[in-house]
């Protein structure tokens, strides 16, 4: 079933933003392979006459937007830049609102307005698609060049650009105050990018350094050797978006699929050292050991290598509730009560597990919980941080997701321990089954008696809540 990919878009992670991105960038540098005919106008002339034509109907028409000085400026001073320009087919009205997705496949439509003319014009329209997702701009430029486009592209695209400012504004006019709001709106978001036209490069356009494994794309603070995957099978699948500073692939070998979770990479979104992060891993994996459980994702190995540790787990065809997983979130709360119930009820019985092994869970919140439709299976992955019960409170704020988290995981010097646990057990009902941020009965989806079992869980006093795992897990099912 297709979808429209502007509507998309936002419930992708950046990642995946930027991959189609670099689909589509790719799609049009295939169609500009097509050469415009030798009968076709000298571009410079051409696009010149084009430009003459709207700043003339810019100041006939009754409207003005802030800062069009600026944009006749660059214009005038950047006419030169048309000279020589090549041509060829062009799609004509290349942009986010023209391409859906269909089973993962990137779908170009709309080619009524086709035309031949400069390969480079084609992305005047790309400020409708940085709107919806700067990664997915960047992605189609990137995708287009092979890499970061030169400065002379971008120069040319803020020329192009600055002309389909000044014709918006008059175009909108039959349409309508609604129209005519959005473009005023889009010719301030123009100026912005390009700080009044004076740098070249929009602030859209982002620098991350994205690099490539077997084809598949993610994000680094800066360049890093993993051609030691290949050990282990080829890449599929990227996780780059992991607070706790690991870089995770999916890799295939020979039918087998594996989880392989690296410590050492300069992630983007950690806030700690690769080396802090090696330390961590490195004592995870008694952890794993201690804790494993037919819910537990499964440990296979963990070694030393690429400069890192890496852990290598069995990959499981299963959708995470993780909030940074739109899709697969999405996916994973449409399923009915009844499949909820046994989700939460293999969360109960894997914390009971930790609990009776001498740990305390730390940092369990929604991106832990992942369900196999196919197999109707729980899986638990990322218990990093779990440790021997009890445990003190050395640092305030604990790590974790605060929708989870006991008031005593925000007090140094608290202990916490398997009544703290009850806490986020009462958190994740709510997640499943209300809303765990207010946590009221209006927005319960299950009984009166199962909301006051997960009330009195999330109590801030520790007194008032169950005391225990059992404790929980009796009242829970006896209701």
């Amino acid at each position: 079933m297709s979808q429209d990919l502007e509507a998309v878009l936002p419930l992708l992670s950046e990642t995946e933003q930027y991959a189609l991105g670099l689909k589509s960038g790719e799609a049009i540098k295939k169609m500009h392979t097509i050469p415009a005919p030798d009968t076709k106008e000298d571009w410079a002339t051409c696009f010149n006459r084009k430009t003459d034509i709207k700043i003339q109907k810019y100041h006939e028409c009754r409207l003005r937007f802030n800062g069009d000085t600026h944009i006749l400026r660059y214009i005038e001073e950047n006419r030169h830049l048309l000279k020589n320009r090549p041509q060829c087919f062009q799609h004509g009205d290349f942009h986010v609102g023209n391409m859906m997705l269909e089973n993962g496949k990137l779908i170009i439509i709309d080619f009524d307005r086709y035309d031949f003319g400069d390969p480079w014009e084609e992305f005047n329209r790309i400020v409708w698609s940085a709107e919806v997702s700067p990664y997915f701009a960047t992605g189609q430029l990137r995708g287009y060049f092979g890499g970061d486009p030169p400065l002379e592209f971008f120069k040319l695209l803020a020329f192009y650009i600055s002309s389909n400012t000044l014709s918006s504004i008059y175009w909108a006019i039959p349409f309508g105050q609604s129209d005519i709001d959005t473009m005023m709106k889009q010719s301030q978001n123009v100026l912005e990018w390009y700080d009044n036209m004076n740098n070249p490069i929009p602030t859209w356009y982002k620098d991350d350094y994205i690099q490539r494994t077997d084809g598949v794309p993610y994000r680094l603070k800066e360049p890093f050797d993993f051609t030691f995957l290949s050990k282990y099978g080829k890449a599929f699948k990227v996780f780059d978006a992991q607070d706790s500073g690991n870089m995770c692939f999916g890799v295939a070998n020979n039918g087998d699929k594996y989880f392989v979770k690296f410590a050492g990479a300069p992630t983007m979104r950690s806030n700690v050292s690769p080396k802090e992060v090696i330390d961590r891993m490195t004592k995870t994996t008694q952890i794993y050991k201690d804790l494993a459980h037919p819910t537990l994702i499964k440990l296979i190995n963990t070694e030393e290598i690429g400069g890192g540790t890496a852990m290598i787990f069995k990959w499981y065809n299963a959708d995470c509730m993780g909030r940074m997983y739109h899709l697969s979130r999405e996916k994973f709360l449409k399923m009915d009560n009844k499949t909820r119930l046994q989700v939460f009820d293999d969360i109960l019985t894997f914390h009971a597990h930790v609990i009776k092994q001498g740990y305390v869970a730390i940092d369990f919140y929604d991106g832990c919980i992942m369900y196999d439709f196919d197999k109707n299976q729980t899986t638990i992955c990322d218990i990093e941080f779990y440790s021997k019960s009890p445990y003190i409170n050395k640092m305030g704020r604990m790590w974790g997701s605060s929708r989870f988290m006991s008031p005593e995981e925000f007090q140094l010097g608290a202990v916490i321990d398997e009544i703290t646990n009850v806490y986020t057990m009462g958190a994740t009902a709510f997640e499943l089954f209300g809303d765990n941020r207010d946590r009221c009965i209006e927005k319960w989806v299950l009984s009166k008696e199962l909301f006051d079992v997960a009330k009195k869980a999330v109590n801030d006093e520790r007194g008032n809540r169950q005391q225990s795992i059992a404790q929980f897990i009796a009242e829970w099912r006896i209701t």
